[in-house]
């Protein structure tokens, strides 16, 4: 068995491949991160270069010391993972005190993580504190619909969320904590990182303007499913303000309590006002 037959490595190699078959990662655009279950590095451990240097995050996350992570290399296409998994992904582990990694496996030819690792690293433990060591994967891409809507919208959770949530009934389900927004900020560095981690605390999925959206979920079907539903409704958000600025029926905030009711699901009061 090869590494890359293990069933983290496919659901990881298939979310990667399913979002650039979407569009959602042009060039080198985009980056994903899994955590891997303690049972998950026992099985790759045999594949592992023991004798990795470790080299400085530039921050320290604690909450993640001694932790295993799967994750998309700088400047590697999302379309060539795939063809050519350890030329474009690695498997790294972090020191106990969270501020250096190493790479076990893959980045082939002294490659490095995505220049978002230390973002994706500080939403991880954000979302373990606020939801639990269930959640484990974190996925930034760029479609172009939920990107289109931060250049005609205020920059505002409330009204995105409930421009979403009104397009498809099962929105309000699929992310009832709504989404987080955030104001263009520049790119790979701690600063979009922390201000994302505060933002991770309260929602799955963060709206990054003019930029991409920033999502957290317990698996990859769940995270995947989060994008392409955010996506999806972002698209017919665009179609309906391009055929008529004005809806002329919609999903009523009784409706979305009725929802929540039938489902199960908590709904914040700050965007059912």
């Amino acid at each position: 068995m090869q590494i890359t037959e293990l069933d983290f490595m496919e659901g990881f190699i298939r979310m990667a491949t399913d979002g650039c078959n979407k569009g959602w990662h042009e060039r080198n655009g985009g980056n994903l991160t899994y955590r891997l279950k303690k049972s998950e590095s026992e099985q790759a451990r045999r594949f592992f270069n023991e004798a990795a240097p470790w080299t400085l995050l530039g921050a320290e996350v604690p909450e993640l010391g001694g932790e295993y992570f799967l994750v998309t290399g700088s400047g590697k296409f999302f379309r060539n993972i795939e063809r050519c998994p350890a030329g474009n992904i690695g498997l790294c582990e972090l020191d106990e005190s969270g501020g250096s990694y190493r790479v076990l496996w893959g980045l082939d030819n002294n490659a490095k993580p995505t220049s978002e690792f230390l973002s994706h690293l500080m939403n991880h433990a954000a979302k373990i504190k606020a939801k639990g060591a269930h959640y484990r994967v974190i996925y930034h891409c760029h479609p172009s619909n939920i990107i289109a809507m931060t250049f005609l919208l205020p920059l505002n959770e409330k009204v995105f969320t409930r421009e979403l949530w009104e397009m498809i009934t099962e929105c309000s389900i699929v992310f009832p904590d709504g989404v987080g927004v955030m104001a263009w900020e520049l790119c790979g560095g701690l600063e979009i990182a922390e201000k994302s981690a505060v933002l991770m605390k309260n929602y799955d999925v963060i709206v990054w303007a003019h930029h991409g959206i920033f999502c957290a979920g317990e698996d990859f079907d769940l995270t995947f499913g989060l994008a392409d539903t955010v996506e999806k409704a972002a698209e017919i958000w665009l179609k309906i303000t391009s055929a008529n600025k004005k809806k002329l029926q919609t999903i009523t905030t009784n409706n979305f309590i009725e929802l929540a009711e039938a489902f199960g699901v908590s709904l914040p009061e700050k965007f059912l006002e």
